[in-house]
């Protein structure tokens, strides 16, 4: 499956944005979709993560109840709705499937094998 992220931009501190994946080829619902991003200079960290049905979701602890991550499979779309951003918010932002597994998907990158290019989210204070 080959993944594109879109829809980073630049706003201000408690602004909102909604990135979005797309997928292509088959058998998108055979994955489980993360979000991870990654600041200048340090490490990529994961974000959020989807199952492929949708039923689980995961959230990094700094991102709870400012973030959504949801799915349209009848589309081959995974969204990122993000709200009250901050500066530390500032980051790439990549989306990455791996195989649909049990429970809810893993938080590292390492696990993920379809990687899509990233979207640069700024925000500013």
């Amino acid at each position: 499956v080959q993944l594109q992220a879109s829809g980073g931009g630049s706003v201000q501190a408690g602004g909102s944005l909604r990135l979005s994946c797309a997928a292509s080829g088959r058998s998108f619902t055979s994955y489980d979709v993360g979000w991870f991003r990654q600041a200048p200079g340090k490490e990529r960290e994961f974000v959020a993560a989807i199952t492929w049905n949708g039923g689980l979701t995961n959230y990094a602890d700094s991102v709870k109840g400012r973030f959504t991550i949801s799915r349209d499979n009848s589309h081959n779309m995974v969204h990122l709705q993000m709200n009250s951003l901050k500066p530390e918010d500032t980051a790439v932002y990549y989306c990455a499937s791996l195989r649909r597994g049990v429970g809810v998907p893993p938080e590292s990158p390492g696990n993920y094998g379809y990687w899509g290019k990233g979207t640069l989210v700024t925000v500013s204070s």
